[in-house]
């Protein structure tokens, strides 16, 4: 990756906390070195026969995390900021409107399910409550904003894919459906899509947590039983604006995070790294790796094209977690109605990019199934997140 020079940004974070800011700006810089020291970052790669890379294989299971870089070509890199600039010139104008700054309905006003999140500027709002059942068990600090910032900024923007077409094509992408494929079997099943976004001087902090809920003491429990989550970057991912592991974390089953802090003497874990990343790469992340985000105190934004994929086994017959969708029994029909979205993502992105070789999803094989990427299909989007798989 690019040699980037993050000490403007971390200076500035740092700033921010006071008699702290020295061990923040420490914290930051030995995080970012050891993070671009470990091998598990490059290219996408195959072997002959489609395998994903044993050393892409081996790197993910030991860290929890892969860096795929340059997923995402110039090509794709413009479709997807005329996308966002789009998307972004529909959302409301504040947490209470319901109209955009046109004074047209707000992007997803209309919609049953959760559209888009807003929190305070440079705030923890999960941190410590019940939310997402309590897995943010400690909040992080609360910064304060710049004179003039807004006190309220969009934070997470849920079932992006029926508002995103590029997203959608990102979920799409051949080889990314091949590695979920690879990880999860050929009859893996989506999870849940979301953009995060951290706009610079106001991105607020996500608590570290585990994502996992249902199969914590499950006899089956291994390293990837609550699957996993790609996260395209759309901006360089930072020390700053970037989300922080705890490598190997996803191996050690549920743990308690309020020990950690207090083990560490801070909010700032011992262990952790940043996920640094250019834009166009993209982040394969284990779900039950400890991971959180510090408040984006630096000048530099990040947005997350987010989407996970699960087992088969994991979803199919097990009660949700109520999280992201009603708390209900997956059963086969369920999956496959919320599969339907792999369909639209797969014939959407054939359409852009006709040059390449489209993903064939096996479930859809079997059952003959063909999806078709149009008005209908938009219209069938609406409000699918309430479908989510949440484990």
């Amino acid at each position: 990756m690019n040699q980037h020079d993050y000490n403007e940004s971390i200076e500035a974070c740092a700033a921010h906390y006071g008699k702290e800011a020295g061990a923040v700006k420490d914290y930051m810089r030995e995080g970012l070195r050891v993070a671009l020291e470990l091998p598990n970052r490059g290219p996408i790669r195959f072997l002959d026969d489609g395998a994903l890379h044993p050393e892409i294989r081996e790197a993910y299971s030991k860290y929890g995390f892969y860096v795929f870089e340059g997923v995402l070509g110039a090509r794709e890199m413009l479709d997807i900021h005329a996308d966002i600039a789009l998307l972004r010139s529909r959302f409301a104008t504040n947490p209470e409107s319901k109209l955009d700054a046109e004074g047209r309905p707000a992007l997803g006003s209309d919609c049953k399910g959760p559209g888009l999140r807003w929190s305070k500027a440079l705030s923890d709002p999960f941190g410590g409550t019940d939310i997402a059942n309590g897995r943010h068990q400690v909040k992080l600090k609360d910064l304060s904003a710049a004179a003039g910032a807004p006190e309220y900024a969009p934070f997470v923007l849920v079932g992006s894919l029926q508002f995103s077409e590029a997203a959608l094509r990102v979920y799409g992408h051949p080889k990314l459906l091949r590695i979920a494929a690879e990880v999860n079997g050929e009859d893996f099943a989506p999870f849940n899509e979301v953009l995060f976004i951290k706009d610079a001087g106001v991105g607020s902090a996500v608590s570290w947590h585990q994502d996992g809920d249902t199969h914590w003491e499950n006899p089956a429990f291994d390293e990837d039983i609550h699957g996993f989550n790609f996260m395209a970057q759309v901006y360089r991912s930072t020390p700053v604006n970037g989300v922080w592991v705890v490598p190997g974390t996803h191996k050690q089953g549920k743990l308690d995070i309020t020990a950690m802090v207090k083990s560490s003497g801070s909010e700032r874990l011992k262990d952790a790294l940043p996920i640094v990343c250019e834009p166009g790469d993209v982040v394969m992340c284990n779900r039950q790796l400890v991971h959180g985000s510090f408040a984006n105190a630096g000048f530099e934004p990040r947005l997350t094209i987010n989407f996970g994929f699960h087992r088969r086994s994991s979803v199919l017959d097990v009660m949700g977690a109520g999280i992201h969708s009603p708390a209900v029994v997956y059963g086969e029909d369920l999956i496959k109605r919320r599969s339907r979205v792999i369909g639209y993502a797969i014939d959407a992105r054939r359409r852009q990019y006709p040059d390449e070789e489209p993903y064939e999803y096996k479930p859809f094989m079997k059952s003959q199934d063909t999806y078709r990427w149009d008005d209908e299909a938009k219209a069938d989007l609406k409000d699918y997140n309430l479908q989510d798989l949440s484990i």
